[in-house]
């Protein structure tokens, strides 16, 4: 065998070797984040891009129902450094498998109903915004497409499942939960979390449950909702929200009894994360003035409560 050839076999080899490590090394690099999917404006557009410039890394954001992602990640099926999610439920999977430490709060928001300005019936919802007819009324119109998530994987599709049966005591509007919903696992209403604002903007579906946070931020026209049914105020949790519960068949085919928890979003840390640093700085960067006016900006309200030990 000459020289030459094993000189180019050689270089060829570093070469190989060079891209390996280099495309290893951009792996590494790499930093996820596992966020409640109603999130994604804020967390994509602002706080990642954000944080990974200072901090020189690569950002990937993974915003799904924040159920479905707590259970991905307790099986092993998706990997994340930072794990941010609406209300308590979805931290207490992860807390319960030993894969987290302390949860904080970094923001809250409130239910409301969101409209399409596509909608036919786009004045109906005008009117109900300006408090001149009853939102439930036009949501039980003929012919209106109504949309939410799924309640077995979603906070979001559990809370606004409360918010109704909450106004139905409220409004003294007996059956006025199932009327508007059609069952609390509705198929022909339940779509992803990262679809179902996307359908809304489109005009594919006529109104949606939604956080404040998330029509804000996707300048989305809504209807606010009274204190007695958004569950935002924590004075009203013990003796008025968690006076209503409902149960489900969850995703592992098992029933569940469900009850309401507080619209706050935590952040923490997994303990498999490949950057447990970097993981930190980006929860304290959450509670930071920078990061908190981005949320704020976007929509969000401030945190309330403490963490989660």
């Amino acid at each position: 065998m000459s020289i030459q050839l094993l000189h180019k076999w050689a270089g060829a080899l570093l070469i190989g070797t060079g891209i390996f490590a280099t495309s290893a090394a951009q792996a590494a690099d790499v930093f996820r984040v596992a966020y409640a999917g109603s999130m994604g404006v804020v967390m994509d557009r602002f706080i990642g891009p954000a944080f990974a410039k200072a901090n020189g890394v690569e950002y990937q954001g993974i915003g799904q129902g924040a159920y479905g992602l707590a259970r991905q990640l307790e099986g092993k099926l998706l990997q994340a450094d930072v794990f941010v999610a609406i209300t308590l439920g979805p931290i207490d999977i992860l807390k319960k498998a030993g894969m987290i430490g302390p949860a904080v709060p970094v923001a809250s928001t409130q239910m409301v109903i969101v409209y399409s300005s596509k909608s036919k019936f786009v004045s109906e919802f005008e009117a109900a915004a300006q408090g001149k007819k009853p939102w439930y009324d036009v949501l039980q119109t003929p012919s209106l497409r109504f949309g939410r998530t799924d309640p077995a994987t979603d906070p979001q599709g559990q809370n606004i499942i409360f918010s109704m049966l909450l106004a139905q005591t409220y409004y003294k509007q007996p059956g006025l939960a199932d009327q508007i919903l059609g069952g609390y696992q509705n198929p022909q209403q339940i779509f992803t979390e990262p679809s179902l604002l996307s359908r809304l903007e489109a005009g594919q579906i006529d109104a949606s449950s939604g956080y404040l946070s998330a029509a804000r931020s996707h300048h989305l026209p809504f209807i606010e909702l009274p204190d007695e049914i958004n569950l935002s105020n924590p004075e009203m949790d013990a003796k008025w929200y968690k006076t209503v519960q409902f149960s489900i068949k969850l995703a592992s085919g098992k029933e569940a009894t469900l009850n309401t928890q507080p619209l706050v979003f935590y952040a923490t840390v997994l303990k498999e994360s490949k950057q447990p640093a970097l993981a930190e700085r980006f929860v304290q960067f959450l509670q930071s003035p920078e990061g908190q006016k981005m949320l704020a900006d976007n929509g969000y309200s401030p945190p309330k409560g403490g963490p989660i030990k």
